[in-house]
């Protein structure tokens, strides 16, 4: 009795199946790591944004003042180039100043930044008997949030964020926050999923 091997079609049936199948499984394993490389920078670009607005904090509690208006620069952060957009204006209130960061790896993706951080800032600040700044009406004197524009938002206190980036799935919401303790400093931080 001789032994049964495979056909010639046999062997065209797999060849093909083959054929078909592993480009698709290679297409999904680089969206995988497009995916995560996308995470990993609008991370950073969110670590960028916190750190702007603590030091525009630092700022505030320094030297009791508040400067509404725009500007722009450029920062190294986990040796890549960073440029940060930031406005801050007024609110109805006079003594709350709305701030918003903006943070993109290219200089021409100001309009589709990659991380967009809004918050505020308290203008009028008095000095405690200790030497740190607090609002006139003592507790939390700002607050800010960042978020997903794809359909989800945080928010910390009062203010709103979101981010943009070309990332239009779901609509994921979280909120969570480190209250500043009673340390003076201005701030409440509360950050969403970017």
């Amino acid at each position: 009795m001789r032994a049964r091997g495979f056909t010639l079609v046999e062997v065209m049936v797999a060849l093909a199946i083959v054929a078909i199948t592993l480009p698709a499984l290679l297409m999904a394993l680089y969206q995988q790591v497009d995916h995560a490389a996308y995470l990993r920078d609008k991370t950073m670009a969110e670590m960028v944004a916190v750190n702007k607005l603590a030091e525009m904090r630092l700022v505030v509690a320094s030297t009791r003042n508040v400067k509404a208006g725009k500007s722009n620069g450029e920062e190294t952060f986990v040796d890549r180039d960073w440029y940060w957009w930031s406005d801050v204006t007024a609110t109805e209130s006079g003594k709350v100043f709305r701030v918003e960061i903006d943070v993109a790896l290219d200089e021409e993706r100001r309009e589709q930044p990659l991380y967009t951080l809004v918050a505020s800032l308290f203008g009028d600040l008095t000095i405690d008997p200790e030497g740190l700044p607090v609002p006139d009406g003592g507790g939390s004197s700002g607050s800010s949030s960042g978020g997903d524009s794809s359909g989800g938002s945080t928010s910390g206190g009062s203010s709103s964020g979101s981010s943009s980036g070309g990332d239009s799935s779901g609509g994921d919401s979280s909120s969570g926050g480190i209250d500043s303790g009673g340390s003076g400093l201005p701030g409440e931080i509360s950050g969403g999923e970017g």
